[in-house]
């Protein structure tokens, strides 16, 4: 078994992050068709033309320590993924904890290390938690991934629902309570 660390992500390993999120960039524009920028760098505006001008769009997830967590998981000491966790007031539909981004890199997909991740953050923020995804055909591998988790993680005590949320649209929206699991 490979050892999986999942940990608070400080500012001196930020870069680990910000050197990950093209990727992530890259997989959400396959699952919600689009395409990058004149310059290469998938962002709505223009004014990023490098990937250096984008990353301090970042910087507050290191900014509103205690609120905002970012969490970076490797496998054997190697990047695996992150895990973005938002607390009040940066969630939606008044949840005590929401997950804004997670992403795994497609060497370490399917063998369990998500689920392991996102299991062990639920443990360390006990209430009740949101997240949603893109509620499309191009997304099904994470939508089976989220009810295959939440399901176990929960003994299937989740709610699921298409929902429109303000500011982000159609989501496939998740929601469950952490102190009723383990």
């Amino acid at each position: 078994m490979n050892h999986i660390s999942v940990q608070l992500c400080g500012r001196k390993c930020k870069f680990i992050i910000n050197n990950l999120y093209p990727l992530y960039l890259h997989d959400l524009a396959g699952i919600r068709n689009v395409l990058p920028n004149k310059y290469g760098v998938f962002e709505e505006e223009e004014q990023y033309q490098t990937l250096e001008q984008q990353i301090p769009v970042f910087d507050i997830w290191w900014e509103k320590e205690g609120v905002l967590f970012p969490y970076l998981i490797t496998v054997d000491a190697v990047p695996a993924g992150f895990v973005f966790v938002a607390t009040p007031p940066y969630v939606l539909d008044h949840c005590d904890f929401m997950i804004n981004e997670v992403f795994i890199l497609r060497p370490f997909r399917g063998k369990g290390i998500g689920e392991y991740a996102v299991s062990e953050i639920f443990n360390w923020h006990r209430g009740s938690w949101m997240l949603y995804t893109t509620p499309t055909d191009n997304n099904s591998k994470t939508i089976s991934f989220w009810r295959k988790a939440l399901s176990r993680y929960t003994n299937h005590q989740f709610t699921e629902e298409d929902k429109e949320l303000h500011d982000v649209g159609l989501n496939k929206v998740f929601k469950f309570n952490s102190m009723k699991s383990v």
